[in-house]
């Protein structure tokens, strides 16, 4: 399938998805990266949930990663470049929607992509060789471009199906590994 067209599925599997199974889910994720990853005293980059797409609940990754010592930067969107720049934590205060309804830091300390032990994508979609589809606008392919090559990339998805995907190109970045609510797949990219 297209990426449009996988778009498309993804999104609308999301729609079916009941809040209760979406935290179920969102937390069977967040214990399955605890028990493999050791991130106390790392660097990540966590995303926030778009809650009009029933994304992954990452609150309680935050929550537990704080509790670790783990420093979480998180991306604010830079529509002018369709880049992202990551603050360092510090506190709900720090957040607002932005025009998307992604909640982002509106300031704190800069962390650069080199910076970075672990970045946490968000996704809609995902094949066996780790290579994933999101909204579309190319901003976490471009950042993780710029990341070093020892940093980790870890996808997180709701569902435990992989997909064909047509259109891949050059600019497409692979994982490293994905978290479904039931397995971690360790895809050998680097």
């Amino acid at each position: 399938m297209t990426k449009k067209e996988l778009r498309s599925l993804f999104k609308q599997k999301r729609v079916e998805i009941s809040p209760a199974e979406l935290d179920n889910k969102s937390e069977m994720i967040c214990n399955c990266l605890f028990s493999k990853f050791q991130l106390s005293n790392k660097t990540i980059s966590l995303f926030l949930p778009i809650d009009h797409q029933k994304e992954i609940n990452t609150y309680s990754i935050l929550e537990k990663g704080l509790s670790l010592d783990v420093k979480i930067a998180l991306p604010k969107t830079i529509s002018q470049s369709d880049n992202l720049k990551h603050y360092l934590y510090d506190s709900m205060a720090q957040l607002a929607l932005n025009s998307y309804g992604i909640p982002e830091p509106t300031d704190g300390i800069l962390v650069k992509p080199n910076q970075f032990d672990y970045v946490l994508v968000p996704l809609l979609a995902v094949d066996k060789s780790g290579f994933r589809i999101g909204y579309g606008k190319g901003y976490y392919d471009r950042f993780l471009k710029k990341c070093s090559s020892n940093c980790i990339f870890i996808g997180l998805h709701l569902f435990e199906e992989f997909s064909e995907i047509d259109d891949l190109n050059k600019y497409d970045i692979p994982l490293d590994y994905c978290i479904t609510p039931t397995q971690i797949i360790h895809f050998d990219n680097k």
